[in-house]
């Protein structure tokens, strides 16, 4: 079992480098990642944990669908085939109101890579599983998701590969076939969700993760324009919070992959039209652009030390060709102190770029020090006896004050290592 593990985690540490897009660590990748190689977690004491995650237990699997109307819309993935979603109906108190969660899994920037990406999940539905678990943010079970158990939940699966934010005049003229339809997905979705009750909906909670969670900052306010006035609309965006940061080498690495993929797949028109007035479209695609012009409130989970943006923002596989800095990439227990003044510089650069939205009294965040990226889909780190805590608050709690408005939340975690409940991804144990 061991070396079936270690030889999955090889396959995916040389996809990466043979197509960094497709293999960028998102939702859908995660959920592989953990259930291949659950017992690589460690806690701070570094003690070896026994498959600290259960997930056979405490989650319903739940159909995917297809979106009936998208044909005639022409709301395709990327290689034509219709997109889709899971849902599942609320009950009790819950009736009413609507939680949507956008499924993460990168981007891609070429012609090649989208070709590529056609191939997976992420860019057509013919290869997305079916059933899929609902647990954490998305689970029903009280006791590991206490204010938002019994809503309408809905679990959208990605297939343009541009946050839901492509657009059809961009598709490629050689030949190739691709259709880059995000924006068109997303409206197709949406219609079918209002036809099927959201239209009703009391409260809705628009969340998702990685590049589902730049997704859900991109579209949040259209997103508040399609329930009614008297709705509470909120979103939470679960570690997209990218940051345009130079890599070890003094090169915009980000930058660059994201000035690609918004000049191939169109993406400009699916920004903020004052920022793309004042500024390259690329440098419109961060988050911490994006959040200047959200006008519904937004909450932000982000790690300081998030896995995938050390790895292909921070240190991106060109940066490293000597491998100084190889097995910290995989484990921040394996940085040495230069190497994690670094990574501190890192997470100071984050808390800079957050430094306007934390005055933003209707925002909320948690920031705390793991090495790891989502964390709102899983009900062990969501909300358990084992999740990661700032204050003693778990995610799950802060982000039920924020969105019922108990009490104001701004979780800052202190530095690594001081957070003793932290899980930190280790790629470095077989």
């Amino acid at each position: 079992m061991a070396n079936s593990r270690l030889r999955g985690l090889t396959w995916w540490m040389k996809w990466a480098k043979k197509e960094w897009a497709i293999a960028a660590v998102g939702f859908s990748l995660i959920v592989f990642l953990f259930t291949l190689i659950s017992d690589s977690w460690s806690r701070r004491d570094d003690s070896n944990l026994n498959n600290p995650f259960d997930l056979t237990h405490t989650h319903d699997l739940v159909d995917l669908t297809l979106v009936r109307n998208a044909k005639n819309t022409g709301a395709f993935c990327l290689d034509g085939s219709l997109p889709g979603y899971h849902f599942q109906k609320g009950f009790g108190s819950g009736s009413n109101n609507w939680l949507l969660h956008v499924e993460g899994g990168g981007w891609c920037n070429t012609v090649s890579s989208c070709s590529s990406r056609k191939f997976t999940r992420l860019g057509s539905s013919k290869y997305m599983e079916s059933p899929v678990p609902f647990s954490g943010i998305l689970g029903r079970d009280p006791s590991q998701n206490p204010d938002f158990f019994n809503w309408n939940k809905v679990k959208i699966r990605y297939c343009d590969g541009a946050s839901f934010a492509s657009h059809p005049e961009s598709e490629p003229k050689n030949g190739k076939s691709l259709f880059f339809r995000g924006q068109l997905i997303w409206e197709a979705l949406m219609d079918e969700l209002l036809s099927i009750g959201m239209s009703n909906a009391k409260q809705a909670l628009l969340s998702g993760c990685s590049a589902g969670g730049l997704a859900t900052l991109i579209h949040c306010d259209s997103f508040r324009e399609l329930l009614p006035k008297d709705t509470t609309v909120k979103c939470l965006a679960d570690a997209g919070f990218f940051l345009d940061e130079k890599d070890i080498l003094g090169n915009r690495t980000m930058r660059s992959f994201y000035n690609d993929v918004v000049h191939l797949q169109g993406v400009a028109k699916s920004l903020h039209k004052d920022c793309v007035a004042r500024m390259e479209p690329a440098k419109c695609l961060f988050p911490q652009e994006i959040i200047k012009n959200i006008k519904t409130p937004v909450f932000l989970v982000n790690p300081a030390y998030d896995i995938w943006q050390i790895q292909n923002i921070l240190i991106p596989d060109a940066s490293d060709p000597h491998g100084n800095w190889r097995n910290c990439r995989l484990s921040i227990h394996s940085c040495n102190s230069s190497q994690i003044g670094i990574l501190q510089g890192f997470r100071n650069s984050l808390l800079k770029a957050l430094g306007e939205f934390q005055k933003i009294k209707e925002g909320g965040m948690f920031i705390n020090s793991c090495f790891i990226h989502c964390q709102t889909w899983m009900a062990e780190i969501w909300h358990s006896a084992k999740s990661p805590r700032i204050n003693n608050m778990t995610i799950a709690e802060s982000v039920g004050d924020w969105f019922f408005n108990r009490k104001a939340v701004k979780q800052i975690d202190c530095p690594y290592p001081c957070n003793p409940t932290c899980y930190h991804l280790d790629f470095t144990r077989g």
